[in-house]
Order: C-alpha cells, then sequence, then structure tokens
C-alpha cells in the first residue's frame, strides 16, 4: 500500500470518476501498479434510525441470541446426542444470555445514547498518486483523456 516517493496526478470528486480515469490509464498500457487511489478530505456520516427504549433493546438482544444459541444447540446435538431437546435449550440458553447481556449493556450506559444509529467514514475528494518515476506520463495522458477537465477538480 505504498509507493515510493508519491505525487499528485489528479483530483476527483467521486471514486468512481477516479476509477474510470486509472482504468482509462489502463487502457492505454500504463504501468497502473505505480497509482494509487486516496480518499481525502474524510467525514464521518452517522444516520439516526430509531430511538433506544427497553423493548428495542430486549428485542434486539433477543435476536442476536438467537444465532448464538442456535449455535451452542447444534453443538450440544451433535456431540452430545441428537436430541431434539439439546437444540431447544442451546437456543434458550442463547436468547436468555442475549437478554441479560443487551439489558446490562443498556442499563449501565444510563441513559446516554438512547438511539440507534449507523455509521459510515466517506471521503469527499478522491486523488490518484503516482510514483514519482512516472508522474508526469500519467498526468500527460490524463490530459489527453476525453472530458478530462469536466472530472477533475484542478
Amino acid at each position: 500500500m505504498r509507493l515510493e516517493y508519491p505525487q499528485h496526478v489528479a483530483e476527483f470528486s467521486s471514486y468512481e470518476d477516479a476509477q474510470a480515469a486509472v482504468d482509462y490509464l489502463a487502457d492505454q498500457k500504463f504501468a497502473v501498479e505505480n497509482l494509487m487511489i486516496v480518499g481525502t478530505n474524510l467525514k464521518l456520516l452517522e444516520r439516526v434510525t430509531g430511538r433506544r427504549t427497553w423493548g428495542t433493546v430486549l428485542g434486539g438482544g433477543a435476536l442476536s441470541g438467537i444465532s448464538f444459541g442456535l449455535f451452542v444447540g447444534l453443538m450440544l446435538y451433535f456431540f452430545i446426542g441428537p436430541n431434539l431437546i439439546m437444540l431447544l435449550a442451546g437456543l434458550a440458553l442463547g436468547v436468555v444470555f442475549g437478554l441479560i447481556s443487551a439489558g446490562l449493556a443498556y442499563a449501565v450506559s444510563g441513559g446516554k445514547r438512547d438511539f440507534n444509529s449507523t455509521r459510515m467514514t466517506v471521503a469527499t475528494s478522491y486523488e490518484i498518486l503516482a510514483e514519482h518515476k512516472v508522474v508526469g506520463q500519467a498526468r500527460d495522458l490524463l490530459a489527453q483523456r476525453p472530458g478530462a477537465r469536466a472530472a477533475m477538480f484542478e
């Protein structure tokens, strides 16, 4: 993931544009192994998806416990004996464990962050860097690309 003496070739507003530029260079038989696309000016986006209540916390804990419980139940089923009771016991233990762990975590939080959300880090621009020995060639080829000025920041 490192280039030797990387230098700026071009900057784009979207990853797709940067990827298209590298694809164009590959089509021109440029040694693309000397390039790197770097996302810059990172932003953290957080989308609030709902309010967190005891009901949603315990429901989520039960759901996450089902998969763990199913795994435990299958292990009991295969290693102790092929008995449906073993499968159901493991499933029940998983749900109980999920309820307890989610409930304890919510209780310890003390009412802070009473909402659910998803997070994503995104770049606001994408820069193409090249090894110092080929940067001029990359810039020249991209300058010949149809519509090159419209896609690039300069």
